[in-house]
Parts: C-alpha cells; sequence; structure tokens
C-alpha cells in the first residue's frame, strides 16, 4: 500500500529536509511549552524533581542471563525500563522548566543507556548467531526495546540538543552513532529479522505488532538523526515497504487477533508511523482514506466492555489503559465520531487535562504488580500537544450494541446502545494460529452491567515458556480453561492453522444477538468429534443462551467442560449462581446465574490461586472454576445453558 503509492524515487520531493522537520517544539521554544495547561507542567516538572539525584539501576550481566539460565525476563527488564522512564520523564521536566536544572541527570541517563551492550530485551537476544547467552556486540540486532531505546534517545537529541551539547560536546555524537549502529545500519543493512516480513515465517503466519512497533521508532530516528538525505530517504522508503508487509494481509474488518491490549502497539503503532509520515512531507503521505486503514483504528472501540474493561481473547488482558490522545486524534483523523468519543471519554477518565495519561492509570495497577510503565515520548508528545484539540463538556464512550469482526470471527454484542447496563456478550471462532494464540475457538465472555461474571483468564508473566514449544503446557493457554469447552476424554483443541471454526454464522437484531460456529474441527483425529455445533444468543433484556449439538466419531468415557469466574460461586441442582465479589480494592465481579440439567451432568468447583503479578492485577487473588463432567456421554446429543442477570 504506502510503498506503491509513494515509491522511493517520489520521497526525494516529499520530505522535508531533516533540518526543517519540526515534528513538535524543542526546549528553546519556551512558548509553547510555557502555553501547555498549568497543571500539566507542574506535573511534569514535580515528576523531574522526584528524579534528581537518582540511583541508576545497574543491569549487571548475571541479571541478564537469568532469562537463559531459569527463564525469567522480568528482573532484567524492571531495572531496564527503570532507567527509560526516568529519563523520558527527567528530559520532559527541563523541556517545562527550560533553566538546566535537569540535564546533568539527563546525560546520566544518556551515558548509562548509551554504555549498555544492548538495549532490548534478554528474551530477543537468541536470533543472534551466538543465540541465548549474554549479547554479542558485534552483531547488533533490532527488537522492540532496542527500537524504543533509540527513539527516546533520539527524542532527548532533537528536544535539547544545544542543552546536551553544553554540558560536554561528547554528548550529542555519541546518540548519534549509538542510533546509527544498533538501529539505522542494521535496519538499512538486513532483510532477515523476522519483523520485517521479507523472509517468510515458519506456517506462513504473517507479521505481528513488532513490525509497526519497530518502524514508529525507525522512522523516528531516521527523520530527527539521519543527516545523509540519500540515506534518510532510503530507510523511510525501506520502512515504509516493512509496514506494507503488516498492512497488506491484515484482516480487512480491521480486526486485532493479539487482542485489544496488543492493539495499543499493533493498529496503534501503525498510527504512529502514519502520523510521523504524514508530517514529514506536510501531509502529501496520507493513508487515511483507505477503509482498512479506518477499520483498524476502529477495532479498538469496538471491544471495549465497560470502564478499563476489554474483550481480552488471546494474550491480552481484560484491563486495559488506551492512549486516550492516540485515540481521539485517530478518530479525527478518519473522521470517525465513535472514536473520538472514546478518546474524549478516554481522556475525561485518565485525567489527562491536569497531568495523568495511560500510564499512572495503569500504574495503579502496576504498583501491585511492582511493575514499571515506561515513558513514550514518541507518544508523550503528540498527547501533549493535542491537548487543545479535547472537546469541552461531558463525554461518553461509544458502546456499539452489536459489532461482528467476520474476518477474526469475533461477536460482540450487549442489550442497549451506548450503555453498560444490562447483559454483555463476546464470542469467538477463528484459528488456533493466531499472534499470541489462545486454543480458544467458540469460547465467550459475560458481562453483567459493565463487571465480569464469566472471564477469560488471559495471560500470565511473560517468560522463557511463554514463547516456546512448552506453550501450550500454560493452563491460561488450553481450552479446558476457556468457557465451556469441551474436553473429550482428555483430548483437548490443538494449535495450528489447521484447526479452525468452520460454518461461521451470525445475526443481529433487535431481539437477539446470536453466533453460531462449528468447532469439532478445532480438535485433532484423537478426540473423535464428528461435529459440535456451538450456538450463543443474547436475548436482550432476557437471557444469554448456550446450545451444543455435538456427534461423535466414537465411544467416549468423558466430556468434560468448564467455566472461569470471579464472582463467589454457589451450586444447587441444575444451578450455578455468581455473587457479587471484590476482586481487587473498589473492582467487583458482577453478578448473574447460570442453569441446566442436571441429569447430564456432575458439577464440581475448584479455586485456582493467583500468585502471578500480570494476573493477579486483573483478578486478585484468584478464580474459580466450575467443572461439568459428563460421564458416558451417548453418541449425539444437545446442551442448553441458560444465563440470566
Amino acid at each position: 500500500m504506502l510503498h506503491q503509492r509513494y515509491p522511493q524515487y517520489q520521497l526525494a520531493a516529499l520530505l522535508m529536509p531533516r533540518n526543517q522537520w519540526r515534528p513538535y517544539p524543542t526546549a528553546d521554544d519556551r512558548a509553547a511549552w510555557s502555553a501547555l495547561p498549568q497543571l500539566v507542567r507542574d506535573d511534569l516538572v514535580a515528576t523531574g524533581e522526584s528524579l534528581l539525584g537518582y540511583a541508576w539501576p545497574a543491569l549487571p550481566a548475571t541479571l541478564f542471563l537469568q532469562y537463559a539460565r531459569m527463564g525469567n525476563r522480568r528482573n532484567y527488564e524492571m531495572p531496564h525500563f527503570e532507567r527509560r522512564a526516568a529519563l523520558g520523564r527527567l528530559v520532559l521536566a527541563e523541556c517545562v522548566e527550560g533553566r538546566g536544572r535537569f540535564l546533568d541527570e539527563i546525560i546520566n541517563g544518556v551515558w548509562a543507556i548509551c554504555e549498555e551492550s544492548f538495549w532490548g530485551a534478554p528474551a530477543h537476544v537468541r536470533v543472534q548467531q551466538m543465540g541465548n547467552t549474554l549479547p554479542d556486540t558485534s552483531e547488533p540486532i533490532v527488537d522492540l526495546f532496542a527500537a524504543e531505546t533509540a527513539a527516546l534517545l533520539a527524542w532527548c537529541d532533537y528536544l535539547l540538543g544545544d542543552g546536551l551539547a553544553g554540558v560536554s560536546p561528547a554528548v550529542r555524537p555519541r546518540i548519534a552513532r549509538e542510533i546509527d549502529a544498533r538501529m539505522l545500519a542494521p535496519c538499512l543493512a538486513r532483510d532477515d529479522f523476522w519483523w520485517m516480513g521479507f523472509v517468510e515465517s515458519r506456517g506462513g503466519r504473517r507479521v505481528n505488532n513488532w513490525n509497526p512497533w519497530i518502524c514508529s521508532n525507525w522512522l523516528a530516528c531516521a527523520l530527527l538523526m539521519e543527516p545523509d538525505e540519500g540515506r534518510r530517504q532510503a530507510s523511510v522508503a525501506k520502512a515504509m515497504a516493512v509496514l506494507d508487509h503488516f498492512i497488506d494481509p491484515y484482516p480487512p474488518d480491521g480486526g486485532c487477533d493479539e487482542g485489544p491490549s496488543y492493539w495499543g502497539r499493533a493498529g496503534a503503532s501503525l498510527f504512529d508511523c502514519l502520523e510521523l509520515l504524514y508530517s514529514a512531507t506536510e501531509g502529501q503521505i496520507d493513508l487515511y482514506d483507505e477503509p482498512l486503514i479506518q477499520e483498524i483504528g476502529r477495532f479498538i472501540h469496538r471491544v471495549h466492555i465497560a470502564e478499563d474493561y476489554y474483550i481480552n481473547f488471546a494474550d491480552a488482558p481484560a484491563l486495559v489503559y488506551p492512549d486516550a490522545l492516540l485515540v481521539y486524534r485517530y478518530g479525527l483523523r478518519i473522521g470517525d465520531e465513535s472514536m473520538m468519543a472514546l478518546g474524549a471519554w478516554l481522556a475525561e477518565r485518565q485525567q489527562v487535562q491536569s497531568g495523568g495519561s495511560e500510564e499512572s492509570a495503569e500504574a495503579k495497577t502496576s504498583a501491585q504488580r511492582k511493575r514499571i510503565v515506561p515513558t513514550s515520548l514518541s507518544r508523550k508528545l503528540p498527547a501533549l500537544f493535542s491537548l487543545h484539540l479535547l472537546p469541552a463538556g461531558e463525554t461518553a464512550p461509544p458502546l456499539p450494541r452489536d459489532v461482528i469482526l467476520p474476518h477474526i470471527e469475533v461477536m460482540v454484542a450487549r442489550d442497549y446502545e451506548g450503555a453498560s447496563a444490562g447483559l454483555f456478550l463476546a464470542a469467538k471462532g477463528g484459528h488456533n494460529d493466531e499472534s499470541h494464540n489462545h486454543n480458544d475457538i467458540g469460547s465467550f465472555v459475560i458481562y453483567v452491567d459493565g463487571k465480569p461474571v464469566l472471564v477469560d483468564a488471559g495471560v500470565e508473566t511473560y517468560t522463557a515458556k511463554t514463547f516456546s514449544e512448552q506453550r501450550y503446557e500454560i493452563w491460561t493457554m488450553q481450552s479446558a480453561y476457556h468457557t465451556l469447552l469441551p474436553t473429550i476424554d482428555g483430548v483437548q483443541q490443538a494449535p495450528g492453522p489447521q484447526f479452525k471454526s468452520e460454518r461461521l454464522h451470525h445475526e443481529a437484531n433487535n431481539q437477539v444477538a446470536q453466533l453460531v460456529v462449528e468447532i469439532a474441527t478445532a480438535y485433532p483425529a484423537e478426540a473423535g468429534l464428528a461435529s459440535w455445533l456451538r450456538s450463543v444468543t443474547l436475548r436482550r433484556g432476557q437471557s444469554i443462551d448456550l446450545v451444543d449439538e455435538y456427534r461423535l466419531a466414537r465411544t467416549a468415557r468423558e466430556i468434560a467442560m468448564s467455566l472461569l469466574t470471579p464472582c463467589a460461586v454457589s451450586v444447587e441442582p441444575g444451578l450455578i449462581r455468581f455473587a457479587g465479589r471484590e476482586i481487587l480494592p473498589g473492582r467487583w465481579s458482577g453478578a448473574g446465574q447460570l442453569s441446566f440439567n442436571a441429569s447430564q451432568f456432575s458439577i464440581a468447583t475448584e479455586w485456582i490461586p493467583i500468585s502471578d503479578e500480570r494476573l493477579g492485577g486483573t483478578w486478585g487473588d484468584g478464580l474459580t472454576r466450575v467443572l461439568f463432567r459428563a460421564a458416558a456421554p451417548p453418541a449425539q446429543g444437545r446442551w442448553a445453558w441458560r444465563f440470566d442477570a
């Protein structure tokens, strides 16, 4: 899409020269920084003041090796992210105040980061020829966080320029050399980084969020730092060709099969790229009239449930904190009132006009998990200088009544348009080779009055096992832990593109919304399933009905199914009652009841304790699993459940 419309030979005429491109005010532009809202300025300076005399955390080799030795990536990533978060916040404080008070501490951060052997994560160094060990500095590779670091330093250089040089003339040349060696040169020289999409992946899976996320940082570095205009144009041209490997095969419905949290670094990072290109060419590179670009943006408001809850299929948490100004600006570019409404509501919820952000909103949860939420200057700068665009007055999220994403096979339905009151249902088909896949075809979630009742657990803190051959040993990835998916004599759904749903049917009207999928095709042959037709129906203002019609190809000893809930659970014959329970301080579950034919199943419950910080940040200390077991089931049958609020 991009490189066909705007081939490299046109870029000389399209791109503004580096010395003329001024995307945001630098620290020298005192009027622009002084014009920011006073509360925002006070917050940025206060944050910077808290970091004066900061003890920059050490990153010893043995900490890096913990991933290779024991699969732990978090212990290194925490101080790695802390360094970058501190530097970004100090830079913003200096830009606001403009008196040089923060420059020495900024230099400490810049120098410490430049001294690091590798800017990326231990989990990503394995693609080097030396493999999964300490980084080989003779083979620079570009991963997500090497790219993020390069862009952070590029914005630091752009914003502070002469201020850095005034501390030492060695600083800016060092920044330029490191960015070139670690980012610009490898990206130009190599075509074999998997995220670029030039080399077909195993199984033919398309590139994921790495592609636009890295490209957004690559473009920022090239546009801000590359002194040679010919090489600058070559970098931009190649980045656009790489981006096309993300855009061109993207589902036409705009659905992000990685989930809404990953939309923040998939579709949203694509928007970052398009904004950089739009700005650097004075609007001459413009894809916002493309239907696909518009659909990619709309995904985020289509999967919003209520408050901070979003549909969390795949490796996504149920609690998501989108960047308010990014959502609003994306909606503004494509002329989508619903997307703008979500962005404006998020901005009010996150209190951005008084210094809040999605980072501070997430930090309320992250504090419990002791997780650092880094400051991205690539996101923070456009947010700060777009505050004036936000509308005044009351805001509300759009909360569409019905959504169907037919290509990724996700249905959303609620009782009432624009309201979280009542029943909410989301269900999925799809296939089991999605990026960040869980084996979850036919799964669904139910919320009542915007609060969770039947849920998808999400994903634990990433370890070496998460993206290995042992991925589906993790309980959260297995079909047995997704809502009422059958396990036949111990056989669950299997991973792979061949394991997919069939016979998708959707309908929605004023009375009902329904998704019907054949899920037997998601199981390997040893499951012995001839057919398993799942129908899940929202009857507006009444109930949610699940009907399974199945045929077995062989005799089964047992079929087991289960659901997960954050609610307090009580069991009666033919009835499961879900009562409201405080999951986290101030955050409660919903309530309701599930009725079924008691003669068909035996029922058991188990408490799944949660000690993992990532899961605990959403579900607190644990979830209850309700198990349904059908012993010696007939060769074919019809099972039905009814959920009422």
